[in-house]
């Protein structure tokens, strides 16, 4: 009986930590926040500000809890593996987590494979304005993906803690996005 109920709790609090941070306040349409934060690209120091991404073109800014867990290191292949077909569609990719810059200099060349840029937000500011902190560990991001259209426009939000479908699901919206600018 004690078994039954420790891995009953195990799993309630497995199931409660995949599900917390699930459902971003911001949605389709709504103005994306602003931001403007020190980023790392290949282990190279760098400010990231959306404003001058969104001139460029549309932006996937996704949120992930810490840098070397298993689920971001998994998310950040997969966003490096897809780079190519962001940039076909001229978008831009940032990570952000609450990681200190030190240790995204070694995440985005190690895995982020110097593809795209990762940013720290130690003070927690983009997170809170996006609505995607994790609600148990609130020093923590939840796993939430953005894909802002250069007029500061929200077209997409997806949050889910497991990392498998923010790579297909932020490009099916850009791809979508593209065609109807055609």
């Amino acid at each position: 009986m004690k078994r039954l109920i420790s891995t009953l709790l195990v799993s309630c609090a497995a199931f409660l930590l995949a599900t917390s941070g699930a459902m971003a306040a911001l949605k389709a349409g709504d103005k994306a926040p602003d931001f403007t934060a020190q980023a790392s690209l290949g282990g190279q120091v760098s400010t990231f500000s959306l404003a001058d991404a969104l001139k460029k073109g549309p932006v996937v800014l996704y949120f992930y809890p810490a840098a070397f867990t298993t689920g971001c290191t998994i998310e950040a292949h997969l966003f490096a593996d897809a780079i190519d077909r962001y940039k076909a569609l001229g978008a831009t990719v940032i990570g952000v987590s609450n990681d200190k810059i030190e240790t995204l200099n070694k995440f985005s060349v190690s895995e982020c494979r110097s593809k795209f840029a990762v940013a720290a937000d130690t003070d927690k500011k983009i997170m809170k304005s996006y609505d995607a902190v994790m609600m148990i560990k609130s020093d923590y991001a939840s796993r939430t993906s953005y894909v802002i259209t250069p007029d500061h426009a929200i077209l997409y939000e997806y949050s889910s803690m497991n990392p498998d479908k923010h790579v297909e699901n932020t490009l099916q919206a850009l791809q979508q996005w593209a065609a109807k600018k055609k």
